[in-house]
């Protein structure tokens, strides 16, 4: 019966660190998407500065973003329900990924919508990702703490959102916040507008390497 007792502590103190370790991990996904979903903030100027828009086609860009959310939502739900957390945490961060690489076509072709595009498999990710790592947090130990696990893990959220912003814009915008290229000659302006949109596609094939090394 100590023998039973002994092997069972055995396996708590086990469990324990890799608990602990599997919450490090979604807190830290909760950082990394609350820093991408900021980066929208950056993309917008950049945007309306390649492709001369007005302010209500560059805000076209929230919009595919946020539209994957009440899209993607009810379907993330049912596929992390058959599948499970981790499996389903796992297709958020390659679907994120996908939506990242997208954004190298797109800095190539120099269309829109083909950003628009690229923003929404980006956030149907990311809902995923949601989905499922909110209730996992959530049931990784005491329910009764639950309420605290959530609150960090949004922190750190809160904590993407603050940090990532600068340094994207200190990558994403480039040379667009220090010059006006509608001042440029029309060769200048091309060459110029082309290699701004290859900043964008460069920085998200970053973040897709990054991803998918998480995944």
């Amino acid at each position: 019966m100590t023998v039973q007792i002994s092997g069972h502590a055995r396996t708590g103190s086990a469990q324990a660190p890799a608990s602990r370790a599997l919450m490090a991990a979604v807190v830290g996904l909760f950082f990394i998407w609350g820093g991408l979903t900021s980066l929208n903030d950056i993309l917008i100027p950049k945007l309306k500065g390649l492709f001369s828009l007005s302010y209500t086609e560059a805000m076209l860009t929230q919009f595919a973003f946020f539209m994957a959310y009440f899209i993607v939502s009810i379907p993330a739900g049912a596929l992390i329900a058959r599948i499970g957390y981790l499996k389903g945490i796992v297709i958020g961060l390659v679907t994120m990924a996908v939506g990242c690489l997208m954004f190298v076509p797109a800095s190539s072709s120099g269309i829109y919508a083909a950003f628009l595009a690229a923003l929404f498999v980006l956030a149907a990710g990311i809902t995923i990702l949601q989905v499922g790592a909110n209730p996992l947090i959530a049931n990784l130990g005491d329910p009764a703490t639950s309420h605290s696990r959530l609150t960090l893990a949004q922190a750190f959220n809160s904590l993407g959102t603050t940090l990532f912003p600068p340094i994207g814009a200190l990558i994403i915008l480039g040379s667009m916040s220090k010059v006006d290229p509608a001042a440029l000659a029309p060769a200048e302006r091309a060459i110029f507008l082309a290699r701004e949109a290859a900043v964008i596609g460069h920085a998200y094939i970053t973040i897709a390497v990054i991803l998918l090394a998480v995944a």
